[in-house]
This record gives structure tokens, sequence and C-alpha cells, in this order.
């Protein structure tokens, strides 16, 4: 028996297609292969007149090379039916999969006549697809009642980060964020401790110290993220959502004698503020903890962590749960029974 290739057709290329979540598993099987629109947007095809459509899409179809025999084309947009007919045409053993995952004929992006010419290209389809999945049960309704049967197959975001927040550490610094940083100390932090978020208020001068790789390196930290300048109001619920505030100053003669006025502010919202061997913080020493090294800012911080911010254990679960290897089992199961290696 020949080999049996499984090709998904995408209407962008895989990195920038919102549902790559699906079909990126999907593509570790041997016998999977994604097409992704050429030199000609997918769209294209849709706006020319269907002769025209059909002559270019046999066109495109005549240059799709896949190993062995094609099982089955997995339609991921309806704007790409004319090329998945004309594959359909030279491959007649194959099968056609229709994945529905939007209103297409309402999208609110588009004038009249492009939803009705989109409507039109999925109800064609839909109608000679032999299997259809939706990602919503809704979606689904919307088949079953032009008489079409629809399985319904909500996409897993396994690449989606999930920190236990049973885990997590949430600290703020509100303010400048610039020569006055002390860089080193923070990209210590968050690469030494992968549970803690780092929320950074207050606009951000790289130009102050250009060529600081540590700032860079903080700056590109996905636990440490830039909320910019923000009004007091935003800046307080921000602060009230932190299990504990940082004064991040570099240890200078400049910094030691002035008194932030961040401390306070954090106060008023129930923080602490962790603060370098600073004198002008110690005026309000009932609202900050002295920290010397990283050592002792890494046991501050954890010591700071909230009970109560450990999320609902049962949601998270289900949701951990709802992965992949759950979520694609039924489009596995059909790329098996066509012979697909899956």
């Amino acid at each position: 028996m020949n080999r049996q290739t499984a090709l998904f057709l995408l209407p962008r290329p895989l990195e920038s297609f919102i549902l790559q979540d699906f079909v990126r598993p999907l593509l570790a099987g041997e016998d999977v292969a994604v097409l992704e629109p050429g030199r000609m947007p997918a769209g294209a095809l849709m706006r020319l007149p269907a002769p025209l459509a059909a002559a270019e899409a046999a066109r495109q179809a005549g240059r799709v090379k896949v190993e062995g025999d094609l099982a089955a084309v997995i339609l991921m947009h309806p704007v790409l039916w004319p090329l998945a007919s004309a594959l359909l045409a030279r491959n007649p053993g194959a099968e056609l999969w229709y994945g529905i995952w939007d209103r297409y004929d309402r999208a609110p992006d588009a004038d009249a006549k492009t939803r009705a010419r989109v409507g039109a290209l999925h109800d064609a389809a839909s109608g000679r697809a032999n299997w259809r999945f939706a990602v919503s049960g809704a979606l689904a309704e919307l088949e079953a009642a032009k008489g079409r049967e629809v399985d319904v197959l909500p996409p897993p975001h396994d690449s989606f980060p999930a920190p236990d927040p049973a885990q997590s550490i949430v600290a703020a610094s509100m303010g400048h964020l610039g020569r006055r940083t002390d860089w080193t100390l923070l990209r210590t932090l968050v690469e030494d401790m992968p549970e803690l978020t780092l929320l950074m208020i207050g606009a951000v001068h790289p130009d102050e110290t250009p060529d600081d790789q540590d700032m860079h390196a903080v700056l590109n930290a996905s636990n440490a993220v830039q909320l910019g300048s923000l009004p007091d109001e935003a800046a307080a619920r921000v602060i009230s959502l932190a299990d504990v505030c940082l004064l991040p100053f570099k240890k200078d003669e400049f910094n030691d004698t002035g008194l932030p006025q961040r401390i306070l502010k954090a106060a008023r919202v129930g923080r602490r503020t962790l603060v370098p061997p600073l004198k002008g913080p110690l005026t309000q020493g009932e609202a900050v903890t002295v920290c010397s090294t990283p050592e002792e800012w890494a046991s501050a911080l954890r010591a700071a962590k909230h009970a109560d911010r450990s999320g609902e254990a049962g949601l998270r679960e289900w949701a951990l749960s709802n992965n992949e290897a759950l979520l694609l089992a039924p489009i596995r199961q059909r790329m098996q029974a066509l012979g697909v290696r899956a």
C-alpha cells in the first residue's frame, strides 16, 4: 500500500494562523503535511471570476506534491475551496475534511459582497465535505440546520504557558525605569525565579543606559511585564494584584538619601516594598524590608507570597486535561482509519 498523506490547506503561514495549536501537533505525524499560501494570497482566488479562479486553482493544484497518495485534503478556510476542489479532481480517491472556525458570512471586516462570496464558498465546501468539524457547538448547530452533520472539536492550546498560580509570586515596581534602576538585580531575580512575575509600572528609558545588557535581558524576559505609565487609579489596582512591591534602585550616593514616593503609595493598598540598603527609604521603615543580596531579595519575595493566590485547582485541572492528546483524538483516529500515520 502506498503512503497515505493528509494535507492541511492553510489561509496563512502556520506561524500566523490562528489555529496553529490545532495543526502543529498533527504535523508530528509522518504522513501529515501542510500547504501554506504561496506568492498569491489565499483570498486572491476568491476575487477572481469563477472560470479564472478554477483555472488558477488547477494550475496551483498541479504543483502540489505529496509523498504517496493524497488521502485527505483538510480545508481550514473557505477561500481555499477552489484549490481544494482542484486537488480533489486530481486525486479522486481523497476525502475532503472541512474545519469551520468562524462565521465567515458575517465577518465584520468585510463588505457585503465579500461576505456573500465567502458564504457561497463555505456552502460549497461544506456541502462537498466527507467530514466536517467545528470549533464550537454553535457553529455545528448552524450546519445542522442545513442538514449537514458536524463534529465539535475545540482546538487545544498546549503551547500557551500554564504557570502554576499556587507557586507564583507577583511583584510590582512603580516609577522611572532607567539609569537609577539596578538592572543587574532585576535580571538575577527574573532569571533565577521563574515563578516570579514582575509587573513594571512606569516609562522605560533605554536611552539612558543603551549598552546595559542586563536591562535588555529584563525587557525581553517573559516574566517581566512592561505596563508603561499608568494613571494613579490604574496603578493602584495593579499594585493591589501584587504580593509585594520592589524599589530596584542602584546603591549610590544619589539614590541613598531620597525618599521614593512609591513606598507610601504601595502601603496605601497594603503592599510592603522591598528596598536595597539605602538610608532614605528607612524614613518609612514600617513599610519596607531591606534586602542586601540577591539571595535576600529572593527570600523576601518568596516570604511575601500570599496564600490565596492559588486560583481554582479544579478548573486548572480541567483546562490542563483538555490538551491536544484529548482534543485532537477524533481527527487522529480518522487519519489512522485512512492509513495516514498521525
